[in-house]
């Protein structure tokens, strides 16, 4: 086996091993573990009785049916469900750059950034991954390609979500305390995620596609499941992985620049 092979299976039984005791983890207390993936799928089929009410006035909005808007809850909510739990820290690298816990992980020989997403999993964002499990089995389309096109929205978009934020929350590397806006940032980003893209007009659209990249994710129902377009599907593959190049470029930079916070602390 070469180098390069023996490399790449350490750091996947690395993730497996930090993902399975994440997981163990959470589930060490059973009562709260069900609480609160309970309660965030409660929480979001809140919204679903609202689009739910909304269609029966209105069956066609812009060309949007209601199963579109329930595929973009579903791929919204499980892009971040994606997120928050195999690489829970993306919302959090600005409050560790700035109370300098970062040392904790700079003495551990792993991929920084990596080793920071990984390190957190969201107990609730399981909540968002079963619902948007279930809203698939409600309105999605349950064939082989069908769920293949759902599995690749849910990785596109998760992979805009994570890496969009990691740059977001990197200004904490050149600016100091950017908690407070890599917070805003997210919140804009997940919310605008979950509304159709046929909404928003001119200058609005165009942030949506550039600035605050959430359209890709809001538009996959489209341009993804419902209307394959090989131009807008390259274009979102591309954006992720531009990002996911562009993340670990600033991480990196910033890293230069990070000063120890004196943290003696180990993580097991």
């Amino acid at each position: 086996m070469s180098t390069a092979a023996k490399k790449s299976l350490s750091l996947l039984q690395f993730l497996l091993t930090t993902w399975k005791l994440n997981l163990a983890g959470a589930m060490e207390f059973r009562m709260s573990f069900s609480i609160s993936v309970g309660t965030m799928i409660l929480n979001n089929f809140v919204w679903v009785f609202f689009w739910g009410i909304y269609f029966t006035k209105f069956p066609l909005v812009n060309g949007w049916t209601l199963q579109d808007v329930m595929m973009v809850q579903a791929i919204g909510n499980g892009a971040f469900g994606v997120a928050a739990v195999f690489f829970g820290n993306f919302i959090g690298i600005a409050n560790i750059v700035s109370t300098g816990q970062l040392d904790t992980y700079l003495a551990q020989p792993k991929p920084v950034l990596l080793n920071v997403l990984v390190s957190k999993m969201t107990v609730s964002a399981i909540g968002d991954l079963l619902f948007c499990l279930i809203l698939y089995g409600l309105y999605g389309v349950h064939t082989g390609l069908g769920l293949a096109k759902f599995l690749l929205a849910l990785l596109i978009g998760a992979a805009i979500m994570v890496f969009f934020n990691v740059l977001a929350q990197s200004l904490a590397f050149f600016i100091g305390n950017a908690e407070g806006l890599g917070f805003q940032v997210f919140n804009a980003f997940l919310t605008v995620s979950l509304y159709p893209t046929n909404i928003f007009h001119g200058l609005g659209k165009l942030i949506l596609f550039t600035a605050l990249p959430a359209g890709y994710i809001s538009f996959l129902p489209i341009g993804l499941l419902r209307d394959w377009s090989n131009s807008f599907v390259w274009g979102a593959v591309g954006v992720a992985l531009g990002l996911a190049l562009l993340a670990f470029r600033v991480f990196r930079i910033g890293l230069k620049r990070y000063g120890s916070g004196n943290m003696m602390t180990m993580r097991m």
